[in-house]
C-alpha cells in the first residue's frame, strides 16, 4: 500500500501528447500502482497503472486539491478471509479514509472510474464476468458515498493503461 500527495485543477481527459513531466523535474512525484496498491497525495503526482479485469477509482477533492487512486483485483472481501486492498470494498474504503484524514469533505469529491474488462469472455456474458463485478462494486460504493462519477472508461475486451494527474484531475486511458 502506498500513501502520497495530490494537487490542482479541473477534470478532463488528456491526449498522450499532453503528458509532459510535471515542473520540478528531479523532485517529480510519480507512482506506479500494482494490484492491491493505492496512492493518496496532497502534492502534484502522476499515478499510472495497467488494468484488465481490475478496476481503478481516481478520487479528487476539488476544494482541497487532494487526490487518490487505487487498483483492485476482486470485488468484495468477506469476513473470514484476511482483509486486503486487493478487494474493491477494502481498497475504496482505504482511499476514502485517507482523504478524510487529510481534511477532504465527501461532498467535494468526484470520481473517475477505469478498467473492468472481460478479456476472455464474450459480450453476451459480460454481466457475469469478474470485470463487470469489479465495476459494479465501484459504482455502488461511490453512489452510496454520494460521490459523482464524472468520467468512466470501463468494460470491453481490452486492458487499459491509465494515467491520473493529481495536479488537475486529468486522466488518460489507452486500450492495450
Amino acid at each position: 500500500m502506498a500513501k502520497k500527495a495530490f494537487a490542482n485543477g479541473a477534470p478532463s481527459v488528456i491526449p498522450i501528447s499532453a503528458l509532459a513531466p510535471l515542473s520540478g523535474a528531479s523532485g517529480q512525484n510519480r507512482r506506479y500502482l500494482l494490484p492491491g496498491d493505492f496512492h493518496v497525495s496532497v502534492l502534484p503526482a502522476q499515478i499510472t497503472t495497467i488494468l484488465g479485469s481490475c478496476v481503478s477509482i481516481c478520487l479528487w477533492d476539488s476544494q482541497n486539491r487532494i487526490g487518490a487512486m487505487n487498483h483492485y483485483l476482486f470485488p468484495e472481501w468477506h469476513e473470514g478471509d484476511k482483509a486486503s486492498t486487493r478487494f474493491g470494498n477494502v481498497a475504496t474504503l482505504a482511499i476514502l479514509e485517507e482523504l478524510l484524514e487529510l481534511g477532504s469533505d465527501p461532498r467535494n469529491l468526484q470520481a473517475k472510474l477505469f478498467g473492468g474488462a472481460a478479456l476472455f469472455t464474450s459480450a453476451d456474458r459480460y454481466a457475469k464476468s469478474l470485470g463487470a463485478k469489479n465495476v459494479e462494486v465501484a459504482q455502488r460504493m461511490l453512489a452510496h458515498s454520494g460521490i459523482p462519477v464524472i468520467a468512466q472508461d470501463t468494460g470491453g475486451h481490452h486492458g487499459r493503461k491509465i494515467l491520473f494527474d493529481t495536479s488537475d484531475c486529468s486522466a488518460w486511458s489507452r486500450k492495450v
